[in-house]
């Protein structure tokens, strides 16, 4: 997506975040679905997601801090049985894996400011097999590459964790997460910390209002109260206690953990054939942008080809030292009164004066050559100005010329002009070559010269009189009979005229391949396209696919019937009594 179209910063950020999910998590889960679930512990800062962490581990393994970071390397937690699934690039292959040997006395894992490329790996015994947490950046932080982290972690997470507070829990930013959410079918547990006492009664039904609002009611919603520290620097056991045993039935039940495994890959999966659906739109978008600036191009080309063809056709490039040349050629006046007295005799004294001149063939020849490079440098030059003013009024061919000077020609352009008017007239003299080829031709031709006969054609293909006026009218006219007549009386009127012909329809060829190929080089190379439309199509068809999903029925994300009991339970069995706020019954409504 290389053109500044309208959005495209939006698109290419989908684009990347889409290659992060596929190469994070869909291609990871995909080959290994009995893998371990990756709950990641996501939300704003101060939302106490490092708290939460080490209050389920039991002791303080990542650093809690009142400060805002700017920057964060996160933590990945793993039973050791575990290690194997997340020590090679399986999942999150971007970011190299630092493996950290601690003991439960040796503190938190001071986090890396300056490997945020990476991942600590931390072997947690007191996480159960089958179950990992990551410890992620802040989604609001200050730094981009925080929240850039942050999200491409929760893409990669087959269920949430998400935290926040009693004063926060209606910010924006969380909810917009949340939301995609939902559109996944992802597992989310809501962690609602540091409610006051007596205000949870008003808080949670507003907060599962808003979770139900935005196709996530019931999610389950574990509530902590303000409290102290235990002796240990960690929230309370019992605050902690639901939750961890929540997490632990996922991990223990394969059934159940292989559910919600394949639950989220199909809700990825459907949330990748939208966005498959959106980048084949942006991938025409701009592919309609780069054939708008072709078309300017080749707009431009034409009407430069067409301007040097009505030069070479009405009869503008005989003038001034063209014409001089020519009347020096066919010797002014007297030649001109031959035309009385018979084409014969004409001809007779014309191939007398050419003998005992030195080479005025060369003389016009050289002439009309200087005036046709003229006509197709200007012509040319016009038209590179003219493509670079309209690419300047087009967003995206304003973006593509910024710091570029393509108004002006190639150095070369010049000397390439004049090698195509050269191979014209080599074209020119071939013509009359293989039409005087005949015995009885070869004859009048020899009298006259096939040099000169050459100069003739070529001032008769450029002798009409449109662009003329004045006196030049009568001069030019009076050439283009001249010429005419002295062709014909070689070569015979049919012949004339289809050498003339053909005379005008090479040079307009090989003007034309000139332009197409100067201006095309100049400018088409800046919005080359590697993909065509029938890749783009070809991606479109992948979408049904993606929405098929495991099972390879076309589903809808969020809609109710194909998940097993245990998935939408998320490993909930039967509900402990000192667990109350942890209910895990996913939504039966439609999040698409």
């Amino acid at each position: 997506m290389s053109l500044e179209t309208s959005g495209v910063a939006g698109q290419r950020a989908l684009r990347e975040r889409t290659l992060h999910q596929i190469d994070d998590y869909v291609l990871p889960r995909l080959d290994s679905l009995d893998a371990p679930l990756l709950a990641v512990v996501g939300g704003s800062t101060g939302a106490g997601k490092s708290t939460l962490v080490n209050a389920l581990v039991g002791h303080e393994v990542s650093r809690s801090s009142a400060l805002r970071p700017t920057t964060r390397q996160p933590l990945l937690l793993h039973h050791p049985d575990d290690e194997h699934w997340f020590s090679g690039p399986r999942v999150l292959p971007e970011l190299a894996r630092v493996r950290v040997h601690r003991s439960v006395s040796a503190g938190p894992v001071e986090p890396d400011g300056g490997a945020m490329d990476t991942v600590a790996l931390v072997a947690e015994p007191a996480l159960p097999a089958g179950i990992a947490m990551v410890d992620a950046p802040d989604i609001d932080s200050v730094s981009d590459d925080n929240r850039a982290l942050s999200r491409q972690l929760l893409e990669a997470a087959d269920l949430w964790i998400f935290t926040t507070t009693a004063h926060r829990y209606a910010d924006a930013v969380p909810w917009q997460l949340l939301g995609e959410a939902a559109a996944r079918d992802i597992t989310v547990a809501i962690v609602l910390g540091r409610v006051p006492d007596g205000a949870e009664q008003d808080i949670v039904p507003d907060l599962r209002r808003m979770l139900s609002e935005r196709g996530l009611a019931d999610s389950p919603v574990h509530v902590i109260p303000e409290t102290r520290f235990d002796e240990r620097g960690l929230l309370p056991e019992e605050h902690v206690a639901g939750l961890r045993r929540w997490l632990t039935e996922l991990a223990e039940d394969a059934a159940t953990r292989s559910a919600v495994a394949r639950r989220t890959v199909d809700g990825v999966l459907a949330q990748l054939a939208q966005r498959v659906d959106a980048l084949a739109d942006a991938e025409a978008e701009q592919q309609s942008a780069a054939d708008a600036l072709a078309r300017i191009v080749a707009e431009a080309t034409d009407r430069a080809a067409t301007k040097v063809e009505e030069a070479t056709s009405d009869g503008t490039l005989l003038r001034g030292e063209v014409l001089a040349r020519w009347q020096d050629f066919v010797g002014t006046g007297e030649f001109f009164r031959g035309l009385e007295s018979g084409i014969g005799r004409m001809r007779d004294r014309l191939a007398a004066f050419v003998r005992g001149r030195p080479a005025p063939p060369e003389q016009v020849e050289t002439a009309l050559e200087t005036g046709l490079h003229a006509v197709i440098v200007e012509a040319a030059a016009d038209a590179a100005e003219d493509i670079e003013r309209r690419w300047k009024a087009e967003p995206a061919g304003s973006a593509v010329l910024s710091g570029r000077n393509l108004g002006a020609l190639p150095s070369g352009f010049s000397e390439e002009a004049a090698g195509v008017i050269r191979a014209w007239q080599q074209d020119v003299l071939a013509l009359i070559q293989e039409e005087g080829a005949g015995r009885r031709t070869k004859a009048r031709l020899a009298a006259f010269g096939v040099n000169g006969a050459a100069v003739a054609l070529m001032v008769l293909s450029f002798a009409s009189t449109g662009g003329l006026v004045g006196l030049e009218v009568g001069i030019a006219g009076g050439t283009a009979v001249v010429g005419q007549k002295l062709l014909e009386s070689i070569f015979g009127e049919d012949a004339v005229r289809r050498m003339a012909t053909k005379a005008n329809d090479l040079l307009d060829m090989r003007v034309r391949r000139l332009l197409d190929g100067a201006l095309s080089d100049q400018f088409l190379p800046l919005v080359e396209r590697r993909r065509t439309a029938e890749d783009t199509a070809a991606l479109r068809r992948l979408a049904p696919s993606l929405r098929s999903g495991l099972s390879g029925t076309p589903t809808t994300v969020g809609a109710p019937g194909t998940d097993t009991d245990a998935a939408r339970s998320g490993g909930q069995h039967a509900q402990d009594p000192d667990d109350e706020d942890v209910s895990v019954v996913h939504p039966e409504e439609d999040h698409a």
